[in-house]
């Protein structure tokens, strides 16, 4: 049968919220995202919560609800209220949601930051963020100090493991007071104003900037991540988390897999393709999202049984169909989805059916209104097939970056439009193609040219694993295009193969004037998406073929 887009995931969700407001008397609390995970917790307190595959530890949600509640009465107890910050700095290990919870409890801003992260990294986001309180592993308090210090922000430092200087987590957990503990209640809030999440953001290029999302914004979006199943609770038995903790792909699981009860398999050692093999071969998860980069990699060289998975979600940067159709031959599934995206729109704006042909990503959610728009003169498209940047509007579009007002200013319109950045073209039916990055496009005398366009070109070699272009300066011709390549393992590619392949493809201004660069691996963010920005610089530096 094939999966399309259905409407049981809202109507679980309005169950669940229903339950909690019979409970509170307060409406809003529907949207309460602290209170709708409690609620869950308790609903079902044997229910094997998360799974640390790196340690082979796991935990009920009777267990996780009892650790939350103590640490939300140990944070209100330090003085944490309503609208401050938490930064959480760790791997996915069992103890990182604990925190976590009880902040949305508190109605207290979580802001998941990058682990590996130097003092300087570390200032600037302090500096915007402005936190009250910092969760993070031992080894990460030295360089935590100095950002503190260069940034002068004052803020509580509370460590995972332990740690002779500094308050730990099993410090707040040791609660004297049990009517504490019995008597809990989460914090009220306006669900529609407060915060949930402080997301770091800079799409594929750009200074990273801190997204604002509210437990609203958060509680209709993330659903829609599910829109496929019709079974609830439990529409998939085990999920696997791939992304690093901070970021929304790995959030809107720590979210959801509570109130929709499924179980979240995450793991605490780096995700390697050796590792990833161990977590499949023993735990068979069910489903999975990531980004196309990571997909290739473990599908080429991860020795493992990808038939377990029944989803596959691939989304994060541009999906080609050569990477649709390897996937479903190996996972041996069609449910294979292109999910298009934004943090800002706190997950999934445009949601599927099967690809009917290359490029197609769906049609907006039914949360959100759409259009295109001209980047150049902002004026609407209203006709088919023109390529346009994509503007979206509708409740899960986020409140704005925080402590940022130049940035916001420039992302969201007086009426409330949010600006992508991504070009698409659409059809007759508001079926949606993505084109590219906006930013990204590189012009070629007065052409622009799509590095994705060629990449899925490229890609059809038989003897190539990745594929990345970019752009070297030239005076008189805007951008000379050029090709990164990744050979497969044992594979000889020459240069002339991949610029035949692209000449024998594609139009005179997309050819590789630039040359080929043939890589040992392509540079990445820590999201496993190709990192542009160090690809532009790189290929300034290396020899050309």
């Amino acid at each position: 049968m094939t999966r399309r887009a259905f409407d049981v995931i809202h109507w679980y969700m309005n169950d669940v919220a229903s339950r909690v407001v019979a409970k509170t008397g307060i409406p809003s609390d529907r949207h309460h995202l602290g209170k709708l995970i409690l609620h869950s917790f308790q609903d079902d307190p044997d229910f094997v919560s998360q799974i640390d595959g790196g340690t082979g530890q796991s935990e009920t949600s009777g267990s996780v609800l009892d650790r939350s509640i103590r640490c939300a009465v140990s944070l209100t107890n330090m003085g944490l209220k309503k609208g401050d910050v938490m930064v959480l700095m760790g791997p996915n290990h069992l103890d990182f949601c604990i925190p976590h919870y009880g902040a949305l409890y508190n109605g207290i801003m979580v802001a998941c930051i990058d682990a590996t992260l130097g003092p300087n990294e570390l200032r600037d986001l302090f500096h915007t963020n402005q936190p009250n309180i910092i969760f993070c592993q031992n080894e990460k308090t030295v360089d935590i100090e100095k950002a503190l210090q260069m940034s002068k922000v004052d803020a509580k430092i509370v460590t995972f493991d332990k740690d002779s200087k500094y308050t730990t987590l099993a410090d707040l957990l040791e609660i004297e007071n049990k009517d504490e503990i019995q008597n809990f209640k989460p914090t009220d809030l306006d669900p529609e104003d407060a915060v949930a999440y402080l997301t770091s953001t800079s799409g594929t290029t750009g200074v990273p900037k801190t997204a604002m999302l509210t437990h609203k914004n958060l509680t209709i979006g993330v659903p829609y991540m599910w829109a496929t199943f019709t079974k609830f609770p439990t529409p998939t038995r085990l999920a696997i988390v791939t992304s690093p903790a901070q970021w929304l792909s790995a959030g809107f699981h720590y979210l959801l897999s509570p109130v929709l009860k499924y179980t979240r398999l995450q793991t605490s050692a780096p995700l390697t393709p050796e590792h990833f093999a161990e977590l499949v071969n023993i735990y068979k998860p069910t489903y999975i999202v990531t980004s196309p980069t990571m997909m290739i990699t473990m599908v080429n060289s991860a020795k493992c049984d990808f038939t377990c998975f029944k989803t596959i979600l691939l989304g994060g940067s541009g999906v080609t169909q050569e990477v649709v159709n390897e996937v479903k031959q190996i996972a041996k599934t069609d449910n294979v989805k292109i999910v298009y995206g934004m943090t800002e729109l706190s997950g999934v704006a445009v949601q599927s059916d099967f690809p009917p042909e290359p490029g197609f990503c769906g049609r907006p959610i039914g949360a959100i209104d759409a259009k295109l728009v001209d980047p150049i003169t902002n004026k609407d498209i209203t006709e088919p097939n023109v390529k346009g940047e994509l503007w979206f509007k509708g409740p899960n579009v986020f409140k704005g970056y925080h402590n940022n007002p130049e940035e916001t200013k420039s992302t969201l319109t007086e009426d409330g439009w949010l600006k992508s950045g991504d070009i698409f073209y659409r059809d007759y039916s508001w079926n949606l193609f993505f084109v590219e990055r906006y930013k990204l496009l590189l012009k070629y005398r007065n052409h622009q040219v799509s590095p994705l366009e060629i990449e899925s070109v490229i890609m059809r070699h038989p003897g190539v694993f990745h594929a990345a272009v970019t752009g070297i300066p030239d005076k008189e011709c805007g951008d000379l295009v050029v090709a990164c390549v990744v050979p497969k393992p044992g594979c000889t590619v020459t240069a002339q193969e991949i610029k035949d392949l692209v000449k024998d493809s594609l139009t005179d201004s997309k050819q590789l004037r630039g040359g080929v660069i043939f890589l040992k691996e392509l540079p990445e963010t820590s999201t496993s998406k190709i990192d542009r920005k160090k690809l532009k610089e790189l290929v300034l530096t290396l020899p050309r073929e």
